[in-house]
């Protein structure tokens, strides 16, 4: 299990809409193993730094680095010109630190010394929202597919090179990065073929009813619908023991 510890004057909000529950604060980064995690990183100043393909794909192939490495265990990602999306599930405890921690240095210094420049290349801090493993992972997996279409880069994810739409779709061969079959089984779903079916489905109705916007809950929230856990003062997040947990409901202890 995965949460972080706040450092928010001790301070975080719950906020309900949509019969979802999400947390806003700001944090700490201090993961357990055992879950998904949306990851955004922006550049400097939200520059276009990453406005070169080659440097898209430079990301990418650290990317590939990290989950050999570290057997970061991705689902989803998509590289725009100023930021980052990346979907992954924590297996231990160290992962995604050392993951972020390679991909955004090699990355960054890559791009400097080709540009021989100097200065920050990202922002201080990458954001993280934990994801319950229910619809509301298909909506926030989706979400992350749809970013460049909103940005109105393309009109369908598929048209965009730099994120993991088309190899959840296509599998590779070689040199693959989504374990299609760990998000199938976080999904619920029986296989990856059917996770590949509901998946193209719920990209198509989005672009279809134009319910395709900007929300704030997947990328600057804490949590989203994580229901067996709470925030106690000192301590920070805590799964609540399943004997204890109070009607499935995420609740804030002093």
């Amino acid at each position: 299990m995965v949460l972080r510890k706040f450092g928010y004057y001790n301070r975080c909000s719950v906020h309900k809409n949509d019969h979802l529950i999400y947390l806003m604060a700001r944090a700490n980064r201090h993961y357990l193993p055992g879950y998904v995690w949306h990851i955004t990183h922006r550049c400097h100043k939200k520059e276009f730094l990453l406005k070169f393909d080659k440097d898209k794909k430079r990301w990418i192939r650290w990317l590939f680095e990290a989950k050999k490495r570290f057997g970061l265990c991705v689902l989803n990602f998509t590289v725009t010109s100023n930021h980052i999306h990346l979907l992954v599930y924590n297996r231990k405890e160290d992962v995604i630190p050392k993951s972020i921690q390679l991909i955004a240095g090699r990355t960054a210094r890559e791009y400097n010394i080709r540009k021989n420049r100097t200065g920050a290349f990202w922002e201080d801090r990458y954001h993280a929202t934990a994801v319950h493993t229910d619809d509301h992972l298909i909506r926030c997996l989706v979400y992350i597919d749809l970013n460049i279409v909103r940005a109105g880069v393309v009109r369908h994810p598929s048209e965009w090179a730099f994120g993991g739409y088309t190899e959840i779709q296509n599998p590779r061969q070689r040199y693959s990065i989504i374990n299609r079959s760990k998000l199938a089984n976080l999904l619920g779903m029986k296989d990856d073929v059917h996770m590949t079916q509901v998946h193209r489905q719920w990209v198509e109705a989005l672009l279809k009813n134009g319910s395709n916007r900007r929300n704030a809950r997947w990328t600057e929230s804490i949590a989203v619908a994580i229901r067996n856990l709470y925030w106690k003062r000192n301590q920070g997040w805590v799964q609540r023991p399943s004997a204890e947990r109070y009607q499935g409901k995420m609740v804030i202890m002093n």
